[in-house]
């Protein structure tokens, strides 16, 4: 796994920082984050997305995030794209409208590009996204269902899972063939970040 911060300008973890504030500035309306992880959103939430980024390829040209919520990984992933792959274009989905207006906020506020979709997943027609991403949304067979039609040859899908990932993996090759590495989480020694590439129906 790369080391993603170590490699950005001041700029771009202040642009991170940015949107700390924005997220705690939003949290009180439409909570984004529960009220124990207001205090631990740099850890718990920024570093945690800033895992996907660093177990993604080096080049992309549509990163696809669902369940964007709070901005966890989707502006993250478009905040470090910006410096490290500024050709990337990050596209959020996120079917609840408030989410929406704050992910478009904060993307407006730290400056960089992204694309917001109000729309439910199973809505979208294909993307051809060379990243699908996902964090706390729905278990691993799920994912794989709703990602498979977005996906472009050769593409990765990166999901963090958390201590059951082992038995979500096994329980997913009853229904897909894939490959995938895991990268156990810097933040919890329980959890992981899987990389999933050859994904076809079993």
């Amino acid at each position: 796994m790369k080391n993603t911060l170590g490699d950005v300008s001041r700029e771009t973890i202040e642009r991170l920082r940015i949107f700390e504030s924005t997220v705690l500035k939003w949290t009180p309306k439409i909570n984004l984050v529960s009220r124990l992880d207001r205090e631990v959103i740099w850890d718990r939430h920024i570093l945690d997305s800033v895992q996907f980024y660093e177990a993604a390829p080096d080049r992309f040209s549509l990163w696809l995030d669902f369940g964007s919520g709070g901005g966890f990984p989707g502006v993250v992933a478009a905040i470090l794209a910006h410096e490290l792959n500024p050709g990337g274009a990050v596209t959020m989905v996120e079917s609840d409208a408030r989410k929406c207006v704050f992910l478009r906020t904060a993307l407006r506020e730290a400056g960089v590009k992204g694309n917001v979709i109000n729309d439910r997943i199973e809505n979208l027609v294909p993307q051809n996204a060379d990243i699908v991403s996902a964090r706390a949304l729905a278990d691993l067979t799920a994912l794989l269902g709703l990602a498979h039609k977005h996906l472009k040859r050769g593409a990765t899908c990166i999901f963090a899972k958390g201590e059951k990932w082992r038995k979500e993996v096994a329980d997913a090759k009853s229904k897909w063939d894939f490959e995938y590495t895991a990268d156990i989480s810097k933040l919890d020694p329980n959890a992981a970040i899987l990389s999933i590439k050859e994904l076809s129906r079993a």
